[in-house]
């Protein structure tokens, strides 16, 4: 009788080292690849996100290579280490919360709509992701009634994500709105790409959230194909982060793509406005307008001629409240 049969390891389980190699192979260059894009093309837009997101490749290789590890060395070396099988456990769980962190993040808008998230936001964010990552160790661990307490903080995750990628679409229509009536064209292809975003990722979330549904119950766990399950939940896996992923990597977004408040506020908001005035250098001298830009050259050079160039003022971005809808913005002067 051959070695994993003594050690009591049933043989369909034979496939799995090579499924959990391949798929360590893919995850690794994914996370690569997105680790690379982000440092080469952090200079076109606000990558906080993306680096974020970097975390949830990397566990899940993690998560990958101590799978393989552990069948490997049950196959092949004739121990089953239990610290191993523990290691699988954790990063499954860190590699669940940290998705469920980053769908949140990306629902509030974080770094798309806003340029960082609110102190109740980053509240609700921690308190789901705590919630979610204890009650999912506890569903692991088969607790008594965590799995009713996973099922509501489901519930609640999802109904929070949607909630927000709902609240996003509907105000970033109405900057598209207010963009056509006004005939204001500067910044239309950043907000009709920040929508067309949103609209993405709702339609993976709608995914994800039928999946959870199919995985949790629809539960089989036989040994009988097991190994064709677990390929067949890997790749759906790896095909909606690489969908989101594609969705939300670093580019060369459209022009003032970055424009946005820093914090999101409550009201009707419209886009800011960019207006620019003109001025020589000794008017500059003695300007002090503290919701303008620093002044640049309107041309470079470098002889003594540059002293009386123009210099051109740009007023710094932030969100204005629309008080009266139906009184367009008008351009602030000096």
């Amino acid at each position: 009788m051959d070695a994993p049969y003594r050690l009591g390891v049933d043989e369909s389980y034979r496939p799995l080292p090579s499924v959990y190699l391949a798929f360590l192979a893919i995850w690794l260059v994914s996370a690569c690849s997105w680790t690379f894009n982000t440092y080469r093309n952090a200079h076109f837009q606000t990558s906080n996100l993306q680096w974020t997101l970097a975390s949830v490749p990397l566990i899940k290789a993690l998560q990958l290579m101590l799978s393989f590890l552990f069948w490997y060395s049950c196959f092949y070396l004739q121990r089953c280490s239990l610290w191993m099988s523990f290691g699988v456990y954790v990063t499954g769980v860190l590699f669940q919360t940290a998705s469920f962190i980053s769908f949140l993040l990306i629902s509030h808008g974080y770094c798309i709509t806003c340029e960082r998230l609110s102190i109740s936001e980053r509240r609700t964010t921690a308190v789901l992701g705590s919630v979610f990552y204890l009650t999912l160790v506890g569903y692991r661990a088969s607790v008594p009634y965590f799995t009713g307490l996973l099922l509501i903080n489901y519930f609640v995750s999802f109904y929070t994500i949607f909630y927000h990628i709902s609240q996003n679409l509907s105000a970033l229509r109405e900057q598209l709105n207010y963009i056509e009536d006004e005939d204001v064209h500067a910044m239309h292809d950043a907000v009709l790409m920040k929508y067309i975003m949103f609209k993405k990722f709702q339609s993976a979330m709608q995914i994800v959230a039928m999946a959870e549904i199919v995985i949790y119950v629809n539960i089989d766990d036989s040994s009988t194909n097991y190994w064709l399950r677990l390929l067949v939940r890997e790749w759906a896996i790896f095909c909606i982060f690489l969908y989101i992923g594609w969705t939300f990597r670093s580019q060369d977004l459209a022009p003032r793509f970055t424009v946005m408040p820093t914090v999101k506020s409550k009201g009707s908001m419209v886009i800011p406005p960019i207006y620019s005035i003109e001025m020589d250098a000794a008017t500059f001298k003695d300007f002090s307008r503290h919701k303008w830009h620093i002044g640049i050259p309107a041309s470079l050079c470098g002889d003594k001629s540059c002293r009386d160039s123009i210099l051109v003022v740009i007023q710094h971005p932030h969100p204005h409240r629309l008080t009266n809808p139906d009184k367009p913005l008008q351009a602030q002067a000096c």
